[in-house]
């Protein structure tokens, strides 16, 4: 993960140098503090996920160019995928952290590891998130392009019937098409 976020900062920086943007006015555009921005660019922290779809169209580019570093995806033919998920499946994980808490408990240490570790990488607060369907949604999405990243494949049929709302239907199917899935 650290790798990946110093690559996407890196072009985060870049792609906004293109555009002629100072840190603080990206940070405007996106309704986000300079110093967010500067954490973005130096690789500390990725960019929440809600504010993905905003930041591409600020920098002129597409989400997984921005999270991929500007590199190239590779294309699979269907015999090379490592497996093949569904969105209930990215679903169902996601509520695997709640259910630690329900378990375990909020206070135990597994827990506020999970959620913590999550709520530092993805520079969330996951616990919110988890609670509002929208940007549940768009943590389902986000779970869905890691594992499409990680080599599964993902029906776009499946895309289209799980997920709730058209802004994320239509950003995983862009997503995804990028990765030969159409």
């Amino acid at each position: 993960m650290e790798l990946m976020a110093m690559n996407t900062g890196r072009q985060i920086s870049t792609l906004r140098k293109q555009q002629g943007l100072t840190q603080n006015q990206l940070g405007e555009k996106l309704h986000v503090s300079f110093q967010a921005v500067s954490k973005w660019e130096r690789g500390e922290t990725l960019p929440d996920v809600s504010l993905l779809p905003d930041l591409a169209r600020a920098l002129g580019t597409s989400i997984d160019q921005i999270l991929t570093g500007g590199s190239e995806m590779e294309k699979k033919k269907p015999e090379e995928y490592t497996r093949t998920i569904t969105m209930d499946q990215m679903r169902e994980g996601l509520a695997c952290f709640e259910r630690i808490g329900e378990l375990l408990g909020k206070g135990s240490f597994f827990y506020k590891g999970a959620v913590g570790g999550v709520d530092f990488k993805m520079n969330i607060e996951f616990e919110r998130y988890m609670a509002d369907p929208y940007t549940r949604e768009a943590m389902v999405v986000e779970a869905m392009e890691q594992a499409v990243m990680d080599g599964a494949y993902i029906s776009p049929d499946d895309v289209r019937a799980g997920l709730q709302y058209p802004h994320w239907v239509e950003n995983a199917l862009d997503f995804i098409k990028k990765y030969g899935i159409e």
